[in-house]
């Protein structure tokens, strides 16, 4: 396994789980990928994903492997999704339950625009479970398997949805209100793209959010860690501080991996767990090279700035999600997608870590991340300095004038930027979500788990079904089952299997 991300580390488990030899190669000194922490200020938090949803894929892969996410992992689930907040005193939560959600829309947009809601969330259930077969479940979708898939009522139901359609124009048929489109237009950037150019089937993430969001205890981090020690329990070997310089290959085959260091694994099969483009650019060698097709850089998804913050925080109530939006939405995506600069105007998403749903102060320092999406161009020049201040500037000032000060210094801050982000995940220039899911056949174009090189296999959010933790962890369900499908249809012995990525974290 070349990359220790949920992906890889799903398919190490499921994989050692059937009793194969599996070797997990990890560059970094944990594993996790993108569930990465860091240490701000003597503590250490989480500096990628905050979001646990979508429980039930995980439910399945654990069980698949003889155990439970309850023996693993302890979750609290959230009342209040999400604080979303327009200025000092313009708020509004979604929560778990559908009717309260209804009931606060209606004191913050009027009982129209509450009415049109439940509309938009029986659109999102119907779009949901339409495509969770035919989609997400699916090892190799295409056009016509799914259509076919689909039937008549299924073929229905994306039509009157309109998925020829950008979601933003689907939010504005649902809403009048022009900041309850921007709050569920923000669903596009969940995986790494704008609502003005993403299809209307995004939707469906409104769904995965009434099905349930959860905080991890322990953070997201601890998902990776307790998968990684179940898989090691299962049998799975993980070297750390390993880096792959090349996937190796003989008689047109995947046969193993070289290490940094000149040693070699040798393997039957290789699971690659990290973003294709780094396969494309030759990072793994030349015969890794041809297994992908090349990604167009000017598809890349959204990269971030993000700041991991250890400090104490005044005037705004905050829960454990919450979004501070401009008025200028569509500034923020030509910013970012046309000029391929920080936005001037900019979202700010922050995760207050120690805090579940209750607003009030710990008390203490507490542990926040704050981030603002920004163009992938870390392998470009690096952000201009000014750029840089003006947009941390315009950032923290609209906080504050929504009423949220951060006390901040060098000594309890860290600044990871779209650059930090290619060097930990290299040829991607610091997108964090593979490809932008821009326009309707977006998601056909993504990598299915079988390589075009025989014995690789391809995990992670940069193929099929596509980022995000949840659906990073069925591409890697996916690429277990690929490859025990090849071995029981050659019947060939259980050996050593390399489960590969990238080189990255």
């Amino acid at each position: 396994m070349i990359g220790s991300g949920i992906a890889g580390l799903v398919s190490a488990l499921l994989l050692a789980a059937r009793g194969l030899e599996v070797t997990v190669i990890e560059r970094a000194a944990t594993p996790g990928g993108k569930m990465r922490q860091v240490r701000v200020g003597g503590v250490s938090m989480d500096a990628g994903p905050t979001v646990f949803t979508m429980r039930w894929i995980f439910d399945e892969i654990l069980a698949a492997a003889g155990t439970s996410l309850e023996s693993m992992l302890r979750l609290q689930p959230l009342g209040i999704l999400a604080r979303h907040a327009w200025g000092p005193q313009t708020r509004l939560d979604l929560h778990a339950d559908t009717r309260r959600s209804a009931e606060a829309i209606g004191d913050f947009a009027g009982a129209a625009e509450a009415h049109r809601f439940l509309e938009f969330c029986a659109e999102a259930k119907r779009v949901y479970r339409t495509l969770e077969g035919p989609y997400i479940r699916a090892p190799r979708p295409s056009l016509s398997s799914m259509t076919s898939a689909l039937g008549i009522r299924g073929v229905g139901v994306l039509a009157g949805l309109g998925p020829f359609q950008s979601l933003w124009r689907t939010l504005s048929r649902h809403f009048r209100d022009p900041r309850l489109q921007q709050l569920f237009g923000r669903y596009a950037t969940y995986c790494g793209s704008s609502p003005f150019l993403a299809p209307a089937t995004l939707v469906l993430v409104a769904q995965v959010e009434m099905d349930g969001v959860w905080a991890v205890e322990g953070g997201m981090h601890a998902v990776a860690q307790a998968f990684a020690a179940r898989a090691a329990q299962a049998g799975a070997t993980f070297r750390y501080g390993a880096e792959c310089a090349e996937i190796l290959e003989s008689h047109g085959r995947a046969i193993g991996a070289r290490l940094g260091d000149g040693s070699v694994i040798e393997a039957d099969s290789v699971v690659f767990n990290g973003d294709v483009a780094a396969l494309a650019a030759g990072r793994m060698g030349p015969s890794a090279t041809r297994s992908v097709a090349p990604p167009d850089p000017a598809g890349r998804s959204l990269s971030a700035l993000v700041w991991s913050i250890n400090g104490h925080t005044r005037g705004f109530p905050l829960v454990r999600h919450n979004v501070f939006f401009d008025e200028d939405y569509a500034s923020e995506f030509r910013d970012i997608f046309a000029h391929h600069r920080l936005p001037r105007r900019a979202t700010v998403y922050v995760c207050a870590q120690d805090r579940l749903d209750d607003d009030r102060p710990p008390g203490d320092a507490e542990r926040l991340l704050c981030l603002v999406n920004a163009p992938a161009i870390g392998d470009r020049a690096p952000l201009d300095p000014e750029e840089l201040q003006r947009c941390e500037t315009a950032s923290f000032s609209l906080m504050a004038r929504y009423g949220l000060t951060i006390d901040r210094s060098a000594d309890n801050t860290l600044l990871t930027t779209p650059a930090e982000f290619e060097r930990l995940f290299p040829a991607t220039g610091g997108g964090l979500y593979g490809q932008a899911s821009h326009g309707w056949m977006a998601s056909f174009r993504r990598a299915e788990s079988l390589s075009r090189l025989p014995g690789l296999y391809l995990a992670g959010g940069s193929a099929h079904p596509g980022p995000g933790v949840p659906m990073a962890a069925m591409s890697g369900r996916l690429a277990a089952e690929a490859l025990m499908a090849h071995l029981d249809s050659t019947s060939r012995s259980q050996r050593a299997v390399t489960s590969g990525g990238t080189s990255t974290p």
